[in-house]
């Protein structure tokens, strides 16, 4: 035994020392997410008691909102690895990124997905394999524009805004897309995609790469009824605790940050609207269908349209609790380039609208 050795183990003979090694082993185990929630409760419920009750009831309600699509997301991944149809799904992908962007794009603009409900799904979809490209396609136009948000923005802002958010919704797909290809071919978007323990940890090509017989009638199988649970499990423990932390923060946003903030910065005409309005919707929240009345009241006070058009489309993709999740599931590459493209995407949004209109 080395004298370091001897010493460390005399060190940690002395009184005191184990339970501040167990402290340190117990922190560690702590998971941040869960950790984090407590700790913000916890100073609300001294600070600010009345808060604290207002974001607990917003962030059940929130959850209970986005419920029926994390549900069902969880039960699509989990049946997937179970039954071996990832590979299937995987196959079916392979070779065809060009037009599966293309599709992606379209299909994104047209689905009913919010930015929050669109995250369980696109863990189902890396977990199963399937390319970033068409992904993040899909990731970028599914929160800007869905039936809905088409006919309530026509009833706001008229609707040729409407349509110029879902071209906008379709272009910001195919910039994404594109662009993840271009930096997949330049090496800066590499395997691994998602972190560990979410999904098959990004290593998809495998399953491309080496494809196994299909299961379609698992539960058949013990082993695969409990990789179903177990799969079921992660996911959904995985998935809620971000966002549940995620609507916690959206709840404070929303109490405190000053609702004037974004005529200050987003007001006037030029260029620098419609960046300032593309930086605070990219980085700051504000509820799609919230914002539509506060983006009507600024047009109608002279905000440009431009403006407007790069601050819905900005905040549509990258709202909170979107981006917590999005930071949570994919690597800081990823999520790197999640912003990027929604940041840049929103300018140009912004720019030829403004032109156009």
């Amino acid at each position: 035994m080395t004298e370091q050795s001897s010493m460390t183990t005399a060190n940690l003979g002395r009184p005191g020392a184990r339970p501040i090694a167990q402290s340190i082993t117990l922190l560690r185990r702590l998971d941040i997410a869960w950790l984090t929630v407590a700790l913000i409760f916890a100073a609300l419920l001294v600070v600010a008691p009345d808060q604290a009750t207002t974001s607990a009831a917003f962030t059940a309600e929130s959850l209970w909102k986005v419920l029926p699509f994390l549900l069902v997301s969880v039960a699509i991944a989990a049946y997937a690895k179970a039954s071996g149809t990832d590979n299937l799904i995987a196959r079916a992908f392979r070779g065809h990124a060009v037009p599966m962007v293309i599709f992606a794009s379209l299909m994104g603009a047209l689905s009913p997905f919010c930015s929050c409900g669109v995250i369980p799904l696109i863990a189902a979809l890396l977990a199963m394999g399937v390319p970033l490209a068409p992904v993040m396609a899909f990731w970028l136009a599914s929160p800007i524009m869905d039936p809905s948000m088409f006919v309530i923005t026509a009833a706001t802002l008229g609707t040729a805004f409407a349509v110029g958010k879902t071209a906008a919704a379709i272009g910001i797909g195919l910039l994404g897309g594109f662009g993840t290809l271009g930096l997949q071919h330049i090496g800066l978007l590499g395997e691994p995609i998602v972190r560990d323990g979410v999904g098959n940890g990004g290593c998809g090509g495998s399953k491309i790469r080496n494809p196994k017989a299909i299961v379609w009638r698992f539960w058949s199988e013990a082993a695969r009824r409990e990789g179903f649970a177990k799969g079921a499990r992660d996911n959904l423990l995985f998935l809620g605790k971000w966002l549940t932390l995620a609507f916690l923060l959206e709840s404070l946003m929303l109490a405190y940050v000053p609702g004037d903030l974004v005529a200050n910065v987003a007001g006037g005409e030029g260029p620098w609207p419609v960046i300032g309005a593309s930086l605070i919707g990219t980085f700051a929240y504000l509820n799609g269908y919230a914002a539509l009345p506060l983006v009507s009241g600024l047009m109608d006070q002279g905000m440009a349209v431009g403006a407007g058009m790069a601050f819905l489309v900005a905040g549509g993709v990258t709202s909170l609790p979107a981006a917590i999740a999005v930071y949570a599931l994919a690597r800081p590459r990823v999520f790197g380039a999640y912003l990027g493209f929604a940041l840049i995407g929103a300018i140009a949004s912004g720019f030829a609208y403004g032109a156009l209109a």
